[in-house]
């Protein structure tokens, strides 16, 4: 995966926004990084939270590697990108422990008694240690026999939305960009929780019921990392866009491929092996950073 390489000929806008804590972007740093970055102009996104630096005549690898310096010991994220075509026209997500705080798998799992099990195996597939469709099998099959109207239970007691998704989706969809839910987890699920969240659309897998009951089997073939790819092409060329008009986050090795083929692909909060090769990474703050990473200011930002 490419991380955008950029040459003075292609301005630069570099976004920036503070974790909570003891990290926020008051003048002072800001200054700092101005000066470091050879006079960059700066426009606040959010007071503190936020902010755009234009740094000129650098390249991508020079900013990235200035402001990291800069901001060492701090909880920032910074995602660096052309200026140009930052505004997306088209979003997709991954769901579980991107968009929600859980693995709905592990979760059904824990109903059966076996998570610790179910956990272990989900998180070696999502490292990429292990290939995604025979792993997301083999889970499947251990839920055999627990009823389905269990899932309802669920999503009310355990699920939890991330914090920013349902601001992001909203604000996207609000200024023309159609947003789709693409998980390798079950219809399910990504039917009431991508309603939940505002997204245009899901696609997911679908477990087989047997009189009431999770049958051990998931239809195939399995949604994994190549058909969330194939899913992006599919709708950007549906919608007519361009390459960088598109946007992907996910967290797991099966996102991959999405995120490589997005114009701009973001790690969130990612297994080692995504976070490494993603176009950007967020690592410190919630999904709202992917609305000031298009320009988006506070007050732009559809609320839940």
């Amino acid at each position: 995966m490419s991380s955008m390489p950029a040459t003075s000929h292609q301005p630069l806008v570099a976004t920036l926004v503070a974790g909570g804590g003891n990290s926020s972007l008051d003048l002072g740093l800001i200054a700092k990084l101005r000066s470091a970055l050879g006079g960059a102009e700066v426009s606040v996104l959010s007071p503190q939270r936020a902010v755009d630096l234009y740094p000129t005549q650098l390249s991508a690898d020079t900013v990235k590697a200035t402001i990291a310096d800069t901001l060492a010991g701090t909880s920032v994220d910074v995602i660096v990108q052309p200026a140009s075509a930052r505004r997306k026209k088209l979003f997709l997500a991954d769901m579980d422990s991107t968009m929600i705080g859980q693995e709905c798998i592990d979760e059904l799992a824990d109903a059966a008694g076996l998570k610790a099990h179910v956990s272990a195996i989900t998180e070696r597939a999502m490292r990429g240690e292990i290939a995604f469709e025979p792993a997301l099998r083999e889970r499947v099959a251990l839920l055999k026999g627990l009823p389905s109207g269990i899932v309802d239970r669920m999503i009310a007691e355990r699920i939890t939305l991330t914090p920013g998704g349902r601001a992001l989706v909203r604000t996207m969809r609000q200024n023309g960009a159609y947003t789709a839910l693409v998980s390798g987890g079950f219809t399910v699920f990504t039917g009431p929780i991508g309603e939940m969240i505002g997204f245009d659309m899901h696609r997911s897998n679908t477990l087989l019921m047997e009189n009431g009951q999770f049958s051990g089997l998931v239809a195939e073939p399995i949604l994994g990392r190549e058909a969330k790819r194939a899913t992006l092409v599919e709708l950007r060329d549906a919608h007519r866009l361009g390459v960088q008009e598109t946007l992907a986050v996910g967290d797991g090795a099966n996102d991959l491929a999405m995120l490589g083929e997005a114009g701009l692909g973001v790690a969130f909060h990612a297994k080692p092996i995504v976070a490494e090769a993603a176009h950007a990474r967020i690592d410190h703050t919630d999904l709202r950073t992917l609305l000031y990473a298009q320009g988006y200011r506070d007050e732009d930002i559809t609320e839940a």
